[in-house]
């Protein structure tokens, strides 16, 4: 499972970047999901078929899906699969792997039956299922992502089918899926089906034109204390700076999906829409980090819809082939929405600061040996998986050095957002990039020496040329500045399971006997936990350097009472004005901080 607080900067990477636009195309499958019948917490399945041949005899649900560098594994939750011929006669199928079913007698087959467990309830030990990119089934609602639910037959991934849902007369249905004149929703492919999450109950919607297209929000609230208008009105400003950003958005329609209840997980995008499992709060009290996080989201639509490899064109989901451009999908991603939003001027300069201090502050924290393609061509595995959230850290920040090699190379005619706007109409959603050959494509649309940008950064893992970089800027960085008008102490922690635990400790505070891994449990004889944590922190905040309070953690097994101390604050990873930048420095900081 993933540790929360990487959940909350985790957002995970989709995919599928076929057109969307309908087929003509008589579908041989057609599946009916009846959720008026939701008992046992199981999606109750039909599949009606004909003109199967041998070379279909294998039913496959997903190993894995686009974007969540993840095995999944759906078979596990799947039972009572059952096949049937045009007399309703049982046909004989053996289970042959976790995840597929073989047919005795494809030809015969007319009727497919299974259920399929929720992912969001049950009890699972090992690779557990993403909360964003899983399922719900109860009484007020509904959530579908589709390798979850559904799956097809070997030699038709690529085909097209209809989804029947039969659901509460009162309940809404959010997708981005579109309608046949039957009122059944289409499926281009299997592909199209996962790329569309679907969220049905007690839903508020909203909707809303923003350039050229128009934007929908279905919003699920568990006690009705968020509702869709008022996250529409409030993401209005960054959708309208993202159709600048882009130079128009690529996109006719979008859907927002937003789930609120207990659960604090994270969001998924789609070619699309996006879908986000949060936590319910008073919107005042979520609103930027919703607002922030569905940027990057949305910004999706440029990576991968518009520009992806042949990886993620023709996805396998029945063994897991990772992409070694997840730096284009992701941190390209990262990196886009949060210049938009200083571009746009919806955050101020120092604002942008504390956002590239705060990445190059958690990238410490990660394996600095560990390149950008190195983290993607191991994402799949476990030591990959320890390093994957760095692509939004490390990765976000390697995308703003290679903004300022362009602009320098270019006298800041030439930016990464004009090669990304050129990348859209170079390749666009309908022709994938060559994944061997892509590097090279970069660098012939710009200039030679990106080649050893690349391979030193993205396909290397040098350490990062802030200084000098960003000087070409106009932009002052220093790696560590130290404030005595403030206190700290020397401590840095995080909610883990057993509490909150040590995870790094300054020199000073080790020399006092504090280790990494350690579990806070009281400061001055006060438990040490979330309902106490900000006043405790006002506590230390009051105390002067020098002074001293009582600590006791565990470590292992053992109780240790410490003695703690205040230090002068030091921060880490620096950025501001250079007062001394060059008339070249001030004339490209321009080019690179013009507003859109």
């Amino acid at each position: 499972m993933i540790n929360k607080i990487l959940l909350l900067a985790l957002t995970i990477l989709l995919f599928s970047c076929k057109s969307t636009q309908i087929k003509k195309t008589t579908s041989t499958v057609a599946y009916s999901i009846n959720l008026n019948d939701r008992s046992n917490d199981t999606f109750k399945v039909t599949i009606d078929v004909n003109n199967l041949s041998k070379e279909n005899s294998i039913f496959q649900f997903a190993a894995t899906a686009p974007g969540t560098y993840k095995v999944m594994d759906i078979g596990r939750f799947v039972s009572n699969f059952k096949a049937y011929d045009e007399e309703n006669k049982i046909i004989s199928v053996n289970k042959i792997s976790v995840n597929q079913y073989q047919l005795s007698n494809p030809e015969n087959v007319k009727k497919i039956t299974y259920e399929v467990a929720e992912t969001f309830d049950s009890p699972i030990k090992e690779n557990a299922v993403y909360l964003m990119c899983g399922t719900s089934i109860e009484n007020d609602h509904v959530l579908i992502n589709g390798q979850a639910v559904y799956g097809f037959f070997s030699g038709k991934q690529a085909d097209p089918f209809t989804i029947k849902f039969t659901y509460p007369n009162h309940w809404k249905i959010g997708t981005a899926l579109q309608q046949d004149k039957t009122g059944n929703y289409i499926a281009n492919s299997y592909d199209h089906a996962v790329d569309s999450p679907i969220l049905l109950g007690e839903l508020s919607s909203a909707s809303s034109k923003v350039g050229n297209t128009t934007i929908d929000v279905f919003t699920f609230s568990q006690n009705k204390v968020v509702n869709s208008t008022e996250i529409l009105s409030s993401m209005e400003e960054i959708l309208s700076a993202a159709d600048k950003f882009l130079y128009g958005l690529p996109v006719d329609r979008y859907t927002f999906l937003y789930f609120f209840d207990n659960k604090d997980a994270g969001a998924w995008e789609h070619s699309y829409s996006s879908e986000y499992v949060l936590k319910e709060n008073k919107w005042k009290n979520i609103e930027t980090f919703v607002k922030n996080t569905a940027a990057h989201e949305f910004f999706h639509i440029i990576t991968p819809l518009n520009i992806h490899s042949e990886i993620i064109e023709q996805f396998n989901f029945v063994k897991p082939v990772p992409s070694k451009h997840l730096w284009l999908y992701e941190a390209t991603t990262e990196w886009a929405a949060n210049t938009m939003l200083l571009k746009s001027n919806q955050i101020s300069l120092e604002e942008y600061f504390e956002l590239l201090h705060q990445k190059a502050d958690a990238n410490q924290f990660f394996d600095s040996n560990y390149s950008l393609e190195k983290l993607a061509l191991n994402s799949y595995t476990d030591e990959g998986q320890e390093q994957y959230v760095n692509i939004y850290h490390r990765g976000a920040l390697i995308m703003g050095l290679l903004d300022i090699k362009l602009l320098e190379l270019s006298k800041g005619k030439k930016g990464l957002r004009e090669l990304v706007y050129e990348l859209i109409k170079k390749y666009g959603s309908s022709k994938p990039f060559n994944e061997a050959t892509f590097y090279d494509e970069i660098v012939h649309m710009t200039n030679p020496e990106v080649k050893t940008f690349i391979d030193n950064y993205i396909r290397g893992a040098k350490p990062l040329p802030f200084k000098e970089m960003y000087k070409k800027i106009g932009i002052d960085f220093k790696e560590k500045v130290v404030d005595v008008k403030e206190v700290e102490t020397g401590l840095r922690y995080y909610l883990a399971d057993e509490g909150f635990t040590i995870l790094k400790c300054s020199d000073e505070a080790t020399k006092l006997g504090f280790e990494k891994g350690d579990v806070i449990q009281t400061v001055n004889n006060k438990v040490f936990n979330e309902d106490t944590i900000e006043n405790i922190k006002k506590m230390w905040a009051h105390l002067k350097i020098g002074d001293e309070y009582s600590i006791a953690i565990k470590r292992g097994d053992k109780i240790l009472n410490l003695k703690g101390k205040m230090f002068p604050k030091v921060k880490n990873y620096v950025f501001s004005i250079d007062k001394e930048a060059t008339p070249e420095a001030k004339s490209l900081f321009k080019a690179w901080s013009k507003s859109l």
